[in-house]
């Protein structure tokens, strides 16, 4: 185990020094970067070994997977963040632990997930996911640029989910850095309508750079972090 700490560690200091520097490059204050680190495929062990190590976001794109590690892990004052594609018939179980839904992408999601937080009493964060390809890749989860402020104002009016932004993932066989400009065209006329939307979660272990770069406020980080997937357990 201490041999396993002693590797986050180090692989954090070197993620976090690519977000540092990412941000000081473009003028930006590095501490306005989250980074949610995603521990699919890996155990419970290590979310709480992360926790030690200073981590306050962890993220996971499997329901199952995700619930058994916040039961293992609760108490840890982890902030939780759900990243997969969302089923409607898992918005309950994903309300029961999410803070935040990084891929609400379709308009029947949202009563589903606002009953669910509702009947837990909980206030879930909302993150329209964005598909910035073109043509768009609708397998990957997504909604058109041109539909994100009617899903957004839908979100914005449902009594037990928040509004915090935009989420998306750089669409395959293009330029990472181009794409994320685009996520930073689309996620300011949405803070316009809505002044509190501040979050823009982009990039991953292969192009942190250029998301913080366009101005992402969170970047979801697994592998340059955890290492290679284990088989899924």
């Amino acid at each position: 185990m201490s041999d396993r700490r002693e590797e986050l560690a180090a692989n954090l200091a070197a993620v976090r020094a690519r977000v540092d520097a990412a941000a000081t490059a473009v003028g930006r204050d590095p501490g306005e970067v989250t980074l949610i680190v995603v521990t699919k495929t890996w155990p419970w062990t290590d979310v709480a070994l992360l926790a030690e190590l200073g981590v306050t976001d962890v993220g996971e794109n499997r329901d199952q997977e995700a619930r058994a590690k916040h039961a293992r892990t609760d108490g840890l004052g982890l902030r939780w963040h759900f990243v997969g594609q969302l089923q409607r018939n898992k918005a309950r179980s994903v309300a029961s632990y999410a803070d935040v839904v990084h891929s609400v992408d379709r308009p029947e999601l949202v009563p589903a997930l606002d009953r669910a937080a509702a009947a837990l009493g909980r206030v879930v964060t909302a993150l329209i996911q964005v598909d910035l390809a073109d043509p768009p890749q609708p397998l990957r989860g997504g909604v058109v640029p041109g539909e994100v402020e009617a899903l957004a104002d839908q979100v914005a009016a449902a009594g037990a989910l928040r509004l915090g932004g935009v989420m998306a993932v750089a669409p395959l066989g293009e330029e990472p850095a181009a794409a994320f400009h685009r996520l930073s065209d689309v996620a300011a006329v949405l803070r316009a309508g809505h002044p509190e939307a501040l979050m823009m979660s982009a990039g991953m272990s292969g192009d942190l750079e250029a998301a913080v770069a366009a101005g992402a406020t969170h970047v979801r980080v697994g592998t340059a972090v955890l290492g290679g997937r284990p088989a899924l357990r």
